[in-house]
This record gives structure tokens, C-alpha cells and sequence, in this order.
């Protein structure tokens, strides 16, 4: 993949070892100028104007709604439901769906690995509605009559490590259950096809795939949509309102009330657009090296201690880590020093933290920008840490 370090503003002239993509990835010149020339040459509100500006505005929405279905090979634009988030995409469901429909004596799984926003709204879904609450394994494929729901993510955001999703959500379909997967670490750096994973519910988030901020997707297949509630009312989404009661527009304008984030959404078409042109066959080939060259040097250092699978074709680019006698939090300030930016504490995984017997770890992320040297520098200032402990 050729060397695009040069299409980042933020990363020119800043010295920066930038490794910390799992939690926010940089933005490229070009979804920069997409949101900048929308606001200059096309901002109105969508939908409901007839005028020039809003016509041209609710287009940009729906090309962006177009090129998140080409990216996840959906089958219809009416699939796509535009958030503020993964978050909000996850809790969508789980009050939406969950919320309206379990009862007591039916069964939530989650894994072990899940982040805090795929995990407490199935808490909460669980107490609403008496049904109870099971933590799987990361490869857990037995599923019984009760289980009405399996929420897994894609890729673990603590360890890196590739869930078997596609075999899971088959396991869990065959036995009745709806799954919705938390794609949010895997759509930027692997090629995501909603057909090939087979699941009911797929969310992730803008701003971790070269895009901005305030913009997520949540993909559904029709008929879970129909099913669904709205979890916010008011304007947009209504097709008629009486003094007592409301009817709903047909998704996707059923789930996006209020005013959508629409130059979010240009950015996001925009970095869609840089991923395609990169291809995420390369993409992917071009993190797996530098996950094989990052786990190779690490564990050449003494006392670093690795967690998660350490063949680079089974995680994503995200190497978490500790060094002996060090907190992960003075590890990373001291990395901060050398220009190294990476992600230390539990990362929203408090429950896998507590079955690894840890309370944190140092996170190094990997995106499309990262290089060698990249690599190579996390390694010498992690060596450096330690004769200095």
C-alpha cells in the first residue's frame, strides 16, 4: 500500500507517533474539504425544503446513505439508519427491539470481551424486561431455545483479537436468537460484508475509519426494522400527527428524528470513498505486517507482557500490552514524552479486565498511516521504560 501519511494535516510537522486509532482515527485531506465545501456550497436542513439548498443537501445524505451500503454489501439504502455513534446504534436496538419484545424467562448473551456500550444497554435491556443476562466465551456457539439475543463484537477493542462472528451468529440464528454485532473496530480495518456475517444488527462508528465525529451506522435487516420502536420522536420521522397519537415514516426516517448529522455524513461518504480507493484487501494486508513486526519487537523486550492471540492474522491492528512493575498509565505518560501517543486504563472493558487479573493495559493501535518506524519507536521507548523502572 503506498505511504499516504501525507494526505493527514494533523500528523505533518507534529513529530507524532500516532497509535492510538482504536479509540479515534485521524481524518484525511479529503473528508476535511468534503464537510468544508458542503457547509460553504450546499448547508440547508433535509427533506422537507423545496428549495435549491435543501434538495441538494438531503442528495448529500442519501449518496452517503448509498456508499455505506456499497461498503457493507447491503442490500438496500432502507437498511441504513444514520446515528450519532456505535453507542447510540447498539442502545437503538436494545430499547427498540430488546426493550419491547423480550420477556421474563428469555436469555441476553454478551462475551466476555465486550466494550461498555455492548454490554451495560443489555444490562439494562435485561432489567427492563425480567429477562436475564449471560456472559459467553469469545467463541461460544451453544445456544439454546432461551437465548433471544447475542450482541459480540467483531473485534475485541481491548485485545485485537477476531471473533468468529459469522460461526457464532449462524449457532445463534439456528437456534432462534437475533444477533447484532458491534462492528466498530472491524469496518475500518477489515472488508465487512452484512451478508457474510449473517447477523439481524451490525453498528459502528464514523470517527474510528478516517471520518468524523457525531456520525454512526446502524445496519438492520427490514424485517428487525419493522419490529422496532424509535428511540427518539419529533420532527422528520412522522407521517401523520393527531391530537393523541403519531404514525411512523417507513425507515430509514423512521429512526432519524430531528435533524440528521448531514455534513458528518458527507465526511463519512468521503472516507468511505479513501478506504475504497485503497482497498481494504490492502489495508489489511498492510496492518497485519506491521502487527507481526510490532508483536515480534515487543516481546524481544523483557518483562513486556502481550495479551490476546499473537498470530497477526487472527487480531486487528490493536497490540495490547504491559510491562512488569510499571502502571499502564505511567507507561503511557512516559511513552507521551517520547511523541508516542497510544491508550492506557481498561478501555470500557472492565469485565475482561477483571478475567485477565488486571486493571489495565497499555493499548497501541494501528490505521492505514502507521509505518515502521511507527512500530519500531513504541518498541525502543517501551525498552527505554524499563531500564529507567
Amino acid at each position: 500500500m503506498r505511504d499516504v501519511r501525507s494526505d493527514f494535516p494533523l500528523l505533518q510537522d507534529r513529530g507524532l507517533v500516532y497509535l492510538d486509532n482504536a479509540a479515534t482515527s485521524q481524518k484525511p485531506r479529503a473528508v476535511l474539504q468534503a464537510m468544508d465545501e458542503f457547509y460553504q456550497r450546499s448547508n440547508a436542513n433535509v427533506r422537507r425544503g423545496v428549495h435549491r439548498l435543501a434538495e441538494e443537501a438531503t442528495a448529500a445524505l442519501e449518496e452517503a446513505r448509498e456508499a455505506v451500503r456499497r461498503f457493507l454489501s447491503a442490500r438496500s439504502t432502507k437498511e441504513i439508519i444514520f446515528t450519532r455513534g456505535a453507542t447510540e446504534s447498539i442502545n437503538l436496538v436494545a430499547q427498540g427491539w430488546a426493550g419491547r419484545l423480550l420477556s421474563k424467562g428469555d436469555e441476553i448473551a454478551v462475551t466476555e470481551v465486550e466494550h461498555h456500550s455492548n454490554f451495560v444497554p443489555w444490562q439494562r435491556a435485561a432489567r427492563a424486561t425480567g429477562a436475564s443476562l449471560r456472559v459467553v466465551g469469545a467463541e461460544e456457539t451453544r445456544f439454546g431455545p432461551r437465548t433471544r439475543v447475542l450482541a459480540l463484537s467483531h473485534v475485541s477493542n481491548a485485545l485485537g483479537t477476531i471473533l468468529p462472528a459469522a460461526r457464532m451468529a449462524r449457532a445463534a440464528r439456528a437456534s432462534g436468537a437475533v444477533v447484532l454485532i458491534d462492528a466498530a473496530q472491524s469496518v475500518p480495518h477489515l472488508p465487512v460484508s452484512v451478508a457474510e456475517l449473517g447477523c439481524d444488527f451490525l453498528a459502528f462508528s464514523g470517527h474510528k475509519m478516517l471520518g468524523p465525529t457525531g456520525i454512526g451506522v446502524l445496519w438492520a435487516r427490514p424485517e428487525r426494522l419493522q419490529e422496532m420502536e424509535p428511540l427518539l420522536t419529533g420532527g422528520g420521522m412522522v407521517l401523520e400527527v393527531s391530537d393523541q397519537r403519531a404514525t411512523w415514516l417507513e425507515p430509514p426516517a423512521k429512526f432519524e428524528a430531528g435533524t440528521p448529522p448531514i455534513a458528518e455524513a458527507v465526511g463519512l461518504r468521503a472516507a468511505i470513498e479513501y478506504l475504497e480507493k485503497l482497498g481494504m484487501g490492502e489495508v489489511r494486508a498492510h496492518e497485519r505486517e506491521l502487527i507481526a513486526r510490532a508483536f515480534a519487537q515487543l516481546a524481544k523486550v523483557p518483562d513486556v507482557v502481550l495479551y490476546g492471540p499473537e498470530e497477526a492474522g487472527a487480531r486487528s491492528g490493536i497490540i495490547s500490552f504491559n510491562l512488569r512493575g510499571v502502571h499502564p498509565h505511567d507507561l503511557a505518560t512516559f511513552l507521551d514524552a517520547r511523541g508516542i501517543c497510544v491508550r492506557a486504563g481498561n478501555h470500557c472493558a472492565q469485565p475482561l479486565m477483571r478475567r485477565l487479573g488486571v486493571s489495565g493495559t497499555v493499548r497501541a493501535s494501528l490505521h492505514v498511516y502507521s509505518s515502521r518506524e511507527d512500530v519500531d519507536a513504541l518498541a525502543e521507548a517501551v525498552a527505554a521504560a524499563r531500564e529507567l523502572r
